[in-house]
This record gives C-alpha cells, sequence and structure tokens, in this order.
C-alpha cells in the first residue's frame, strides 16, 4: 500500500494506491473460486477516522482510492493510517506521513 497526503489551502489530500485482485462475483464463477474484493477502508490522523470508504466488487484491480478532507487540526509531519479489510476478511494497514 502507498499512501500520499499533502496539505494545500487547509485541504488534506490524499491518494492511497492498494494492491488487490479485486475478484468479483463473475470472475469468481468462471474461474471456479470465491469473490474477494475489498470491502471497507479507513483512514485515521491519529485517533481521528477522516474518512471511512465502503466499496463492492465494480471497483477494479489495484485500485487508487482518492479523496479530500478539510484539514482542521491536520497538520504537516503527522502521521496517517489506513487499513483495508476485503470480503474474505484479510486486512492490511499502512501508513505515512503527511507533507
Amino acid at each position: 500500500m502507498k499512501i500520499k497526503a499533502k496539505i494545500k489551502d487547509d485541504v488534506l489530500k490524499c491518494t492511497v494506491q492498494v494492491t488487490h485482485a479485486m475478484t468479483t462475483d463473475v470472475s469468481a464463477k468462471e474461474e471456479g473460486g470465491e469473490a474477494n474484493y475489498i470491502t471497507n477502508m479507513i483512514a485515521k490522523v491519529g485517533d481521528r477516522v477522516v474518512i471511512e470508504i465502503s466499496t463492492s466488487q465494480f471497483v477494479s484491480k489495484d485500485p487508487d482510492f482518492k479523496f479530500q478532507v478539510k484539514a482542521n487540526e491536520i497538520k504537516k509531519g503527522d502521521e496517517m493510517t489506513v487499513t483495508w479489510t476485503d470480503k474474505s476478511g484479510k486486512s492490511e494497514t499502512g501508513t505515512g506521513k503527511i507533507k
């Protein structure tokens, strides 16, 4: 997982690049396997949740999630933690410094 986070004009702009196959129901049936895709992602700065995203199987393989939020009390040098969870229950957590 790669996290890019930058504050500009009191707006926190983030891009989170995730490596995941994002197997849909249709492709899983064709391959004889189980569908598995990211269902939830949470981004935090400290203990504060800045965004929580629910997704479906209709997100591309190795997705990039982009979002903007008002920076409020978030400042350069703070650490952002992002955790995603997929349909099988697997999760991954990554961190990145805010520039």
